[in-house]
């Protein structure tokens, strides 16, 4: 009998929520309103996924529709356009999913593996509504991953275009209309209540009522439809646990509908209709304005410079740098031993050992045959291999990979200023509502206990707050890109300005590659050159690239084995002749010259001799360390070279500077560990190669670039080497910008505190309310804006 009462009380499908038919499908004592909702429903019970009901009501979508048809996906020309990788045994694709829309798609998507063993994994990404899976092809196939996707309600959007790969076009046409609306209902409100704010005439008085009722009409469909976003995000922030800005936001404006409501049907006062309508309208336009912003630089960031790197093409037999951005499909590339592989390609000489840990968190490397695809993102492990690309480059894909978790030994947790108000802002907001309500009510004046407590939640809308932060920081990103300054992101950019630690790296950091003059000592036959040339070749490191350079144009030869230790040296095998090219220890060798960085060539076990080189420092070096010196920062020097340039160092760098010399890439971590553990937040600078474990270790990474593909990513930013000397101007600047959204705080709370002076006593009227707000965002927007471009004249990193 329970059961039944159970089934018959049920008026929606358990799964979608539509509504039900005279005879439904019943399973498990819920009803569903056709067979697909109740097959989803079976297949996510029987795979212990029935959590997925327990986050949303109705969480699914109906099943009702006809399935696609999905034989295309069987043509492996058509899968090899949509897959992002692919090798032996994993395939890695990116869906375009539209239908996720709550903390239930989420979690189901993410449990994917739980519903087929061939699905490894999953991650979503709820604001682009983008899944990206990574699945075994020999269990199961692309086409019956989406059909499993399909099956449980979840069909991604597949095109000719590709919408994830070739990324969407920015739509804004849904807030535009809920802009339009509240901006029609603002001028409307704000009209019909003139009459009130000034002083009604006798004629005026008589419809006062009447103008009252309309503002309640224009007010409805701005809080069921204009403000709709905000409830929704509070309400998802509730469900997780978490406050965010939107939890006071939401509450503010449906305290100022509920209130302004109810003095209008009691007829006890005019309401607040007309602030409820401008404050909706002026926070979303400023949704709008950051959504321009965002979409700008990422458009900037994703497609035109987001990398200053280059990867070497080959043009008629010569070899030049281009910058990735300009890298056409055809154009035949050289990859160096690791070396970041920036589009997909077809290998046409050389041994292809693929490292794609980047792309799969597997650091196994894949050996790749002449002709065989090689897709973006690998890091090629051992000799030069030459490519031709068959796909244009996303940078957008590498920017993906670069805040790829699956590569970063350790996490850096840092929490922005936004997040940390977030956490006391709405409580604060509530304890004080909640105090003037009680102190007014304890004192027998129920009337201004409820004005008070509502008023206290009108005024204290953290509007403009919520708009300080991203407005800076993103306009800030931006004055960064144009300095080829490239940061990761805006909690970078806050990470940057809590710095009070550099370390430098001296080989291609400090000093200049462009302007070095190499010297050896020794004889070399003609031959003996080409085979030194050839091993350097394939190597990135700079030492390497400046023999090449010395040699000029010699007859590269192919090794039969290359092997590079980094920070050691390079060895190779050509037949039956064994190069080997490194520091003396790596080739067993007794130093004799202590006094200079000497880089030893051996052949066939016989010592030829040494080349030396003579690098000249980086432009404005010393004005760098200086400046960063009278500003308070300890700066240290690691270096994998020996003491040569230590007394021209001590010149250059401040007495308390701690400089250390032959620091392998293990040395280097631990000193920065070392740092850290005395309480530093320490920046490190180096070159992206031999410093990348020390990178990832540092509080913020920045990897040095010239003319290479220095592509790390597990740095946090990449210095482009002709800016190397605004260096201070950009730690500067990123304080500055902080400074800027505390002042905006401060600004924001001189406004509440104002506001709430009068809420408290329940005495605040509606004109007050009207002016107060949107002034206040007003005056936000403007002062964020208008400061963070002085900022930047000032640190000359913009022309007025």
């Amino acid at each position: 009998m329970l059961e039944s009462e159970q089934i018959v009380k049920e008026e929606k499908c358990f799964h979608c929520g539509d509504k039900l038919d005279a005879m439904p499908y019943v399973l498990g004592n819920h009803s569903f309103c056709c067979l697909g909702c109740q097959t989803v429903y079976q297949v996510l019970n029987e795979s212990n996924l029935h959590s997925y009901y327990r986050y949303n009501q109705h969480p699914g979508k109906s099943q009702k529709e006809s399935r696609p048809d999905l034989s295309y996906l069987d043509e492996p020309n058509i899968v090899a356009k949509l897959v992002d990788y692919t090798d032996e045994d994993m395939t890695m694709i990116t869906f375009y999913i539209p239908v996720i829309h709550c903390s239930s798609c989420i979690w189901l998507l993410e449990h994917l593996y739980k519903l087929h063993a061939g699905v490894k994994s999953s991650q979503v990404d709820f604001m682009k509504k983008q899944a990206s899976i990574r699945f075994k092809h020999q269990e199961i196939s692309l086409r019956g991953l989406v059909e499993l996707l399909v099956r449980i309600g979840y069909e991604p959007r597949i095109t000719s275009q590709d919408v994830v790969k070739e990324g969407k076009k920015l739509n804004q046409r849904g807030l535009i209309a809920k802009i339009t609306v509240a901006g029609f209902c603002f001028g409307n409100s704000m009209m019909i209540s003139f009459p009130d704010y000034f002083g009604m005439a006798p004629f005026e008085q008589q419809y006062a009522n009447f103008f009252a009722y309309m503002n309640l009409a224009f007010g409805i469909p701005v809080l069921l439809y204009s403000a709709s976003d905000y409830f929704k995000s509070a309400w998802l922030s509730l469900k997780q646990k978490r406050l965010n800005l939107d939890v006071p936001l939401a509450l503010g404006i449906f305290v100022l509908f509920f209130r302004s409501a109810l003095e209008i049907l009691t007829q006890s006062g005019p309401g607040f209709m007309d602030t409820l309508c401008s404050l909706v309208f002026f926070i979303l336009i400023g949704k709008w304005v950051q959504q321009r912003t965002y979409y700008h630089i990422s458009f900037e960031r994703d497609y035109r410079s987001y990398f200053p790197v280059a990867v070497t093409v080959i043009e008629a037999g010569n070899e030049k740098p281009m910058q990735i951005a300009d890298l056409e499909v055809g154009q035949r590339i050289l990859v160096r031993n690791n070396e970041i592989i920036p589009a997909d390609a077809i290998l046409l000489k050389g041994n292809a050992s693929i490292d794609f840990s980047f792309v799969t968190g597997e650091s196994n490397c894949i050996d790749k045959t002449l002709g065989e695809i090689v897709y973006a993102g690998g890091r090629q492990i051992g000799e030069a291999i030459e490519l031709e690309v068959v796909k244009p480059v996303s940078q957008s894909y590498l920017t993906r990979l670069w805040n790829n978790e699956s590569f970063k030994n350790q996490e850096k947790k840092f929490d922005t200023f936004i997040d940390f108000i977030s956490k006391y802002f709405t409580v604060s907001l509530v304890s004080i509502a909640v105090v003037a309500c009680g102190f007014w009510f304890i004192g027998g004046d129920s009337s201004k206990a409820w004005g008070a407590f509502t008023a206290v939640l009108i005024i204290a809308c953290p509007c403009a707050l919520a708009l300080s932060s991203p407005f800076t920081l993103s306009s800030a990103l931006s004055i960064f890109d144009r300095n080829k300054f490239y940061i990761k992101n805006t909690a970078a950019i806050e990470q940057l300005s809590k710095i009070d630690c550099v370390v430098f790296d001296k080989t291609g950091t400090i000093s200049s590659p462009k302007s070095s003059l190499m010297l050896f000592k020794g004889e070399l036959s003609e031959d003996e050159c080409g085979l030194i040339s050839s091993v350097c070749r394939n190597s990135n490191h700079p030492l390497s690239r400046e023999i090449v350079k010395w040699f000029s144009h010699t007859v590269i030869r192919r090794a039969d084995i290359f092997k590079e230790v980094g920070g050691k040296g390079m060895e190779a095998r050509f037949e039956a002749t064994d190069v080997k090219i490194g520091s003396a220890s790596f080739l067993g060798i007794k130093n004799e010259y202590q006094d200079g960085s000497m880089v030893y060539v051996m052949i066939n076990g016989v010592l030829k001799g040494y080349f030396t080189l003579e690098q000249s420092w980086r432009q404005g070096l010393s004005m760098v360390v200086a400046t960063l010196d009278q500003e308070g920062y300890d700066l240290h020097l690691t270096s994998g070279d020996n003491e040569r340039h230590a007394d021209a160092l001590k010149l250059i760098f401040p007495n308390s500077s701690c400089l250390l010399f032959n620091q392998c890439p293990s040395d280097k971590l631990h000193k920065i560990d070392f740092w850290q553990q005395q309480g530093k937040q320490v920046c490190m600078l180096g070159d992206g190669l031999n410093d990348a474990g020390a990178l990832r270790k540092a509080d913020l990474g920045i990897a040095v670039s010239d003319d290479i593909n220095n592509f790390s990513p597990g740095c946090d930013a990449i210095l482009d080497g002709d800016s190397f000397a605004k260096l201070p101007s950009f730690f500067a600047f990123a304080k500055d910008a902080v400074s800027v959204i505390h002042v905006s705080f401060a600004i924001s709370l001189i406004y509440n505190v104002v506001g709430l002076s009068f809420a408290v006593q329940g005495t605040m009227s509606p004109l007050f309310a009207a002016i107060l707000m949107p002034i206040s965002t007003v005056t936000i927007i403007s002062f964020t804006s208008l400061m963070t471009r002085w900022f930047a004249i000032r640190r000359k990193l913009l022309s007025k």
